[in-house]
């Protein structure tokens, strides 16, 4: 069974609901999760900047504090560590492609694996994930040759595609993320849970 998500590296949310995912996926093998593609922010900038600095502009500091810490606090619970006070925001369009280089010479169980590490370097090791070398790191651990990526990071290869898919997304009505599509046609959007994505796992696999 194949289902699909829709996601930004940059997304708390994304990160909580992915995790959820592979617990309530288990260990069973014939179920694969596809990373789609989504950017909350396509126009942020390429240099990096405190992520902390970005909320607060964006929602004034009491706010800012409460939202990070209450996320921090749903995080912990659920197995999940956001250092938000470490994070760094930038734009996510070159994690998207190496995403997209490793589902498509890979599969997407290292899609996967890659997924998370770009999701554990940006919100709970403040790695700029637009660095071509700490990326060339992560892809190595899950499996990605060095040199593969390092020409492929330096190339323009896949940038198009993607940007396609960013935009067919949002043609589409992707204005939420994370967005799982299942065979059967059955979506959840935004905020769920481990059960309820199990639930769904089991009707897509009855239908």
């Amino acid at each position: 069974m194949k289902v699909e998500v829709y996601d930004d590296i940059a997304c708390p949310w994304c990160r909580l609901g992915t995790h959820q995912f592979h617990r309530a996926a288990g260990a069973e093998p014939d179920i694969e999760l596809v990373h789609r593609p989504y950017q909350l922010m396509p126009d942020a900038p390429n240099e990096p900047r405190p992520l902390m600095d970005s909320v607060v502009e964006m929602f004034g500091q009491e706010q800012a504090e409460t939202m990070l810490a209450g996320m921090a606090q749903l995080g912990a619970g659920e197995g999940i560590e956001y250092r938000f006070d470490r994070a760094v925001a930038v734009n996510t369009m070159t994690a998207h492609r190496l995403r997209w280089l490793a589902l498509h010479e890979h599969g997407a169980g290292v899609q996967a694996a890659l997924a998370t590490a770009l999701f554990d370097a940006y919100f709970r090791d403040g790695v700029n994930i637009a660095d071509h070398t700490r990326l060339t790191e992560l892809a190595e651990r899950v499996g990605l040759d060095g040199g593969r990526v390092r020409a492929f990071l330096a190339s323009d290869e896949g940038d198009a595609e993607v940007r396609e898919q960013v935009a067919a997304a949002r043609r589409d009505g992707v204005t939420t993320v994370p967005r799982f599509v299942f065979e059967n046609g059955a979506l959840i959007v935004g905020v769920t849970s481990t059960e309820a994505l199990a639930d769904a796992l089991r009707q897509a696999g009855a239908g």
